[in-house]
């Protein structure tokens, strides 16, 4: 299988945009969001394994890439690139893609991720559902975003996210 799935969620802050935006620039110097990287990432492997069985789980996150954060217009986003190392050994990219903050009001502020996942390559990866796969990678989206939305509204949290279940969405009503 060699498809790339899309993946996105998305949810609203209680947080004005430019606090938002301030603070995303903090955790992607500080190492939060490579802690949510990983415990999405071991989240979604670990769902795969109970869905297609072991072989599915030969693979672990070996970098999380991040571009400095960049703004255009009214749009905050950082680049974002998951490399794993698959069941042979090499490394590929399960994850490319933008978090984006955008204002949505004068103190709520949408937070998105917008990207394309990658199954592991080779028979470890060929053998999978395309149904499981997505559903396991739309649920490592939904994770990351949630522990993201959740250290950019409780920044006194964020010390240690690892080991945590994903944490209560800091959502303003429902999803957009």
């Amino acid at each position: 299988m060699t498809d790339q799935i899309v993946v996105g969620d998305r949810v609203l802050l209680d947080i004005s945009f430019p606090a938002a935006r301030a603070r995303l620039a903090i955790l992607a110097g500080d190492g939060v969001l490579l802690e949510a990287s990983e415990e999405a990432y071991g989240e979604a492997i670990t769902g795969l394994v109970q869905l297609a069985g072991p072989a599915a789980g030969l693979t672990r996150l070996a970098e999380v890439g991040l571009d400095d954060p960049a703004e255009t217009g009214h749009c905050a986003h950082v680049a974002l690139r998951w490399e794993a190392i698959a069941a042979d050994g090499g490394l590929f990219v399960a994850l490319d893609a933008d978090l984006m903050l955008v204002p949505a009001g004068d103190q709520i502020t949408a937070l998105a991720l917008a990207g394309a996942y990658l199954p592991q390559p080779g028979p470890a990866g060929a053998g999978l559902d395309r149904a499981m796969v997505r559903r396991c990678a739309t649920a490592a989206a939904h994770s990351f975003v949630a522990r993201v939305a959740c250290a950019l509204v409780h920044p006194a949290g964020t010390a240690r996210l690892t080991g945590r279940s994903a944490p209560p969405r800091p959502l303003r009503g429902d999803r957009p």
